[in-house]
């Protein structure tokens, strides 16, 4: 068992890269041809199943061993550390009950992870990242917003998280993005200056927002539109109005991990500039 963030066991930080569990399924087939082919798909589904939580049981015949264990680390992918993990556990196992047996070395395992970006790197016994998977903290019951507004935030929030665990980025990006314009809307209160701010739609507000502020404010204010206008746009992120066939980018899993994280950051600097203007207006 590998030493890593006990609370990733329970919270996936991000799925497996693609390219690691295709490079991992390819040694299983080399380890195979060492012995009884059937009994090390079996051993390895066993690992995957236990990492996914789910059940395990016999294959009938090797063909459907091979098909069952491709189906385990589906499963599996969804949290990386555990993917890792399953997969080095099943190595360090199989090698205890078949010494003779030929294994791949940390060394190939790393350089496969590094290869693929997987942000994680073995160093026996610890499971370490090797770049930040944590999410930038958004403030949980915001003070000037109504119960109403704290629940939108929370399950927008945990929606996007599902969807980065599950490898869907632009679905991830999609519901903050979506929570970054409805929290704009709160500066239309009557509360807040005065009630000057009369645009109905994000762009419109932030623009009456910089309108009124300064230095870090306008600057701020001034990326926040810049992301939400780059996001929206066809040929940028392309989340809101579709992506442009010939010219549109993909959205990749790690670019969406970082979108989300930067609009987590202007969430939290709306939500606390709304509470410092409503406190000014008390």
């Amino acid at each position: 068992m590998l030493q890593f963030d006990g609370s990733w066991r329970f919270e996936s930080p991000g799925p497996i890269e693609p390219a690691v569990i295709k490079r991992f399924r390819e040694l299983i087939d080399r380890i195979s041809g060492q012995g009884h082919r059937k009994s090390v798909f079996e051993h390895f589904k066993s690992s995957f199943a236990s990492a996914a939580g789910v059940s395990c049981f016999p294959s009938s015949d090797t063909s459907w061993a091979s098909t069952d264990l491709d189906s385990k680390m589906d499963e599996a992918s969804a949290n990386s550390p555990l993917f890792i993990e399953a997969f080095y556990n099943g190595c360090e196992t199989l090698k205890a009950a078949n010494p003779g047996m030929q294994l791949p070395d940390i060394s190939h395992l790393n350089r496969i992870l590094a290869e693929a970006g997987a942000g994680f790197q073995i160093d026996p016994p610890n499971l370490v990242a090797t770049r930040a998977h944590i999410p930038i903290a958004v403030p949980a019951q915001p003070p000037s917003l109504d119960a109403q507004a704290t629940l939108m935030i929370d399950r927008a929030l945990q929606a996007s998280e599902r969807a980065l665990a599950d490898g869907n980025g632009r679905q991830a990006v999609q519901e903050v993005l979506w929570l970054l314009e409805t929290i704009s809307t709160a500066f239309r209160n009557s509360d807040v200056l005065d009630g000057s701010i009369q645009g109905r739609y994000f762009n419109k507000i932030i623009g009456e927002l910089r309108q009124r502020g300064r230095g870090h404010q306008d600057q701020i204010l001034q990326w926040m539109m810049t992301l939400h206008g780059y996001l929206s746009s066809p040929t940028g992120g392309g989340v809101r109005h579709g992506v442009d066939l010939k010219e549109g980018l993909a959205l990749g899993i790690d670019e969406a991990r970082l979108y989300c994280n930067l609009i987590r950051s202007y969430l939290t600097f709306l939500i606390a500039e709304h509470e410092r203007l409503s406190r000014h207006a008390a």
